[in-house]
């Protein structure tokens, strides 16, 4: 065994820090450690034992990046630490709540091959105080059940958090803050102190169930984010209220699982605001305090490897600027703005990014700005790739983080003038070759590597129902099917882990037909959502009411739209078959499809 004298671990700083204390740059050992997933779509950190010398403690964990950092291979057992800043909160579990510790900075002063067994005899801690004290107070004193948490970043000690408001007065009793990693639907008194990364325009709608509008925006601390989504006269309220980068003390919102299809954040949940919501500004903390905003960058050059519609963040230095472009939506009569710019990053790709609205009237890149997206939308058409903002999207231009300046650098001394690979260049001049279906087979289409494409104008025939709806991950990375267990969790087997939720995801087949032949296709859930004119959410809803998705689908057939494909000869038990993949449907532009019906008279007149 060790000898206690050869090491000067912190004998006491558990008790301490536990009990709701300070105790700067703790010294500790790490008895053993195990990996543990905590969400869905959430990430992973590693689950440790600690020693202080007198007390062992089995509720710390360590993020995945700061135990990347204490070793080639993390912390090692029996390794000794020096804990820099943490998080003390309060979870609920299988026997009612559990204090845990959340290491966030921590060095690595001792490995464990060289201590080589635990240090001393110490004993297992018990919260002895938190059963019995109704009392709360700061710095050493045992707390009340319900507080959430705090935060220590050695060696500046924490304050307690003033009485605040915004309409009236807000007091949180004394209350420690809590981390946003840590909130779950099953916590009912919690308060957050957090930054304010990105808000979205306010949106408005109109259904047959009546109308409305909304907002949402991210926050940030140092544990991780989470989306907000505000209602109605609750917009009004917090709109212009809640500033970007700005930040603020939360509390009182409703959790609930996150939509992970217009969200690239990790979170499990999300809040929404309701009436007892308190928001105030925080002016107690440094700015330098709570961390900016978190991106998590994609390559342009593996973008191809992405499922269409995935939500990425992206990085690239302006090449080109394309006009603006002012145009009336088909379906809405609205008049609708895009521009397109040409991005390109240090993999020497460029990709296409599609602005729209006022982002797009006030665009001005001079000099070749970088640009950030953060919820970039991936798109295809005609064999190309492109990226588009949508209304939860976060755009900056120049951004002071190390990855602008990189990017930056890299530009000004080569990739200004290197010979880039283009993703949004389209395969086959999609947009003039017009075909029938006969024409497809006559030609014998599909012989091509990657497959030929084409346009036609038909009709939707028949849409199979037949498992035209499945229920896919809800990670915002995956779009796979998932494995009812049986036990309210569903597992993916591409992520290899389960979940409580799943997200709903078309995949459909239909048959189309033209004036000289029919054609089966596959449609993807862009696609399927544009004909049926519901998203996947609202169809799953009435997924046992077998009446109603037979009426969505009859009032989906016999619509004439252009329908752009993919014709590949694929090969199964020795037999080769035409797979047909539609990539895009869009409402028939009759000036340009007349203008083709018009060249194909000409031709067969002479």
């Amino acid at each position: 065994m060790p000898n206690p004298q050869d090491y000067n671990l912190s004998e006491g700083a558990l008790e301490t820090i536990l009990s709701g204390g300070d105790y700067p740059s703790a010294v500790m050992q790490v008895l053993g450690k195990k990996l543990i997933h905590s969400g869905a779509g959430d990430k992973e950190r590693v689950r440790i034992l600690l020693s202080d010398g007198k007390h062992t403690f089995s509720y710390a964990m360590l993020t995945t990046q700061v135990n990347g950092r204490l070793g080639p291979n993390g912390i090692e057992d029996n390794g000794i630490i020096r804990i820099e800043k943490y998080i003390t909160s309060m979870v609920n579990n299988s026997t009612g709540q559990a204090r845990v510790l959340l290491i966030l900075e921590a060095d690595l002063v001792v490995a464990g091959s060289e201590v080589k067994g635990k240090i001393g005899t110490p004993e297992p801690w018990t919260d002895k105080g938190t059963a019995n004290s109704s009392s709360s107070r700061i710095n050493g004193a045992p707390k009340k059940v319900e507080t959430p948490s705090k935060v220590v970043d050695s060696p500046v000690i924490s304050k307690p958090i003033s009485k605040v408001s915004m309409d009236t007065s807000m007091n949180f009793d004394g209350s420690l803050i809590h981390p946003i990693s840590s909130l779950t639907p099953y916590q009912n008194r919690w308060v957050i102190r957090a930054r304010v990364t990105g808000k979205t325009p306010v949106k408005t709608w109109s259904n047959s169930r009546g109308e409305g509008k909304l907002f949402s925006f991210d926050l940030l601390d140092e544990s991780g984010e989470i989306r907000c989504t505000a209602f109605r006269d609750l917009v009004d309220k917090f709109h212009d209220f809640l500033q970007v980068d700005k930040i603020y003390y939360i509390s009182k919102g409703q959790l609930k699982m996150a939509n992970k299809q217009f969200s690239t954040l990790k979170h499990e949940y999300e809040i929404t605001i309701n009436n007892d919501t308190q928001i105030q500004e925080c002016k107690d903390v440094k700015d330098s305090d709570i961390p900016q905003v978190q991106y998590n960058f994609v390559p342009f050059d593996k973008i191809p490897e992405l499922e269409v519609g995935t939500i990425i963040d992206a990085i690239g230095v302006v090449k080109s600027v394309g006009e603006l472009i002012t145009f009336q939506a088909k379906s809405t009569q609205r008049e609708l703005k895009k521009k397109d710019v040409t991005l390109i990053d240090q993999s020497s790709t460029t990709i296409d990014l599609t602005l729209w609205g006022a982002d797009a009237e006030n665009f001005d890149a001079p000099n070749n700005p970088v640009v950030v997206v953060k919820g970039a939308k991936i798109n295809e058409f005609g064999g190309g790739k492109s990226l588009s903002t949508l209304v939860s999207s976060n755009m900056s231009l120049n951004p002071e983080i190390k990855e602008c300046y990189r990017l930056k650098g890299w530009y000004e001394r080569e990739g200004g003038a290197v010979e880039a690979k283009n993703l949004s260049a389209r395969s086959g001049n999609v947009a003039s070759k017009w075909m029938t279906f006969k024409e497809v087979k006559d030609q014998k289409l599909g012989q091509s590597e990657k497959g030929d494409y084409y346009r036609t104008v038909g009709t939707i025939l028949i849409i199979k129902a037949e498992n035209f709806l499945y229920q896919a991950c809800p990670s915002a990375e995956c779009n796979k099917k998932v494995l009812d267990m049986g036990n309210g969790m569903y597992k993916c087997e591409k992520c290899n882990r389960e979940y409580p939720n799943f997200k709903h995801r078309f995949l459909a087949s239909i048959n189309v037909g033209d004036n000289t032949a029919n054609q089966w296709m596959t449609l993807f859930h862009p696609e399927i959502e544009k004909i049926l004119g519901m998203t996947a959410e609202e169809v799953g809803q009435q997924i046992e009411n077998k009446e109603e998705i037979n009426n969505i689908i009859e009032r989906a057939t016999f619509r004439e739209l252009i329908f752009t494909c993919r014709a590949k000869i694929e090969t199964y038990n020795d037999e080769a078959r035409l797979k047909t993949v539609c990539i895009r449907i869009e409402p028939i532009d009759y000036e340009e499809y007349n203008q083709y019906l018009v060249d194909q008279i000409q031709q067969l007149t002479g």
